[in-house]
């Protein structure tokens, strides 16, 4: 991995999951990692119940867009994670592809989403502990 880490965050419409992990990742990492999310088939808004439950923990995401999934997104990126539906990355060497089993947002409202956010949460927070850890000079 380069000197900032770059990760990419997939699920088939870019409009719930892979928005809050981007979100979360750039929330709790800030300038110490690279992220990206995209979809194979991008939504044309984000999922208003992402939007309204990532409000409710201070992140705002009401600006994003989804966007499509690229071949240079992909090769880009130092880690792909799909995010539990079924879709996949074109695979490059040296490249490490995760798969994070989350149940879909769409269509539910923002009680249902609420779990799914804060278990989003907690594998971000993992993914920086191997990825990019904080250093005792990014502390002080």
């Amino acid at each position: 991995m380069a000197d900032k880490p770059s990760v990419l965050f997939v699920c088939v419409h870019n409009a719930g999951r892979s928005q809050m992990a981007a979100a979360w990742l750039t929330h709790l990492a800030g300038d110490r990692v690279e992220v990206r999310s995209a979809g194979s088939a991008p939504g044309v808004t984000v999922n208003p119940a992402a939007v309204a439950a990532m409000a409710e923990v201070g992140i705002d995401i009401s600006a994003e867009t989804p966007k499509i999934l690229t071949i240079d997104a992909v090769r880009e990126s130092d880690v792909c994670i799909t995010m539990g539906c079924g879709d996949t990355c074109p695979v490059f060497p040296g490249k490490r592809y995760l798969d994070w089993k989350l149940d879909d947002p769409a269509g539910q409202g923002v009680e249902a989403v609420r779990p799914i956010r804060d278990e989003i949460k907690t594998l971000v927070e993992g993914l920086i502990v191997e990825i990019a850890p904080e250093t005792p000079e990014a502390t002080a």
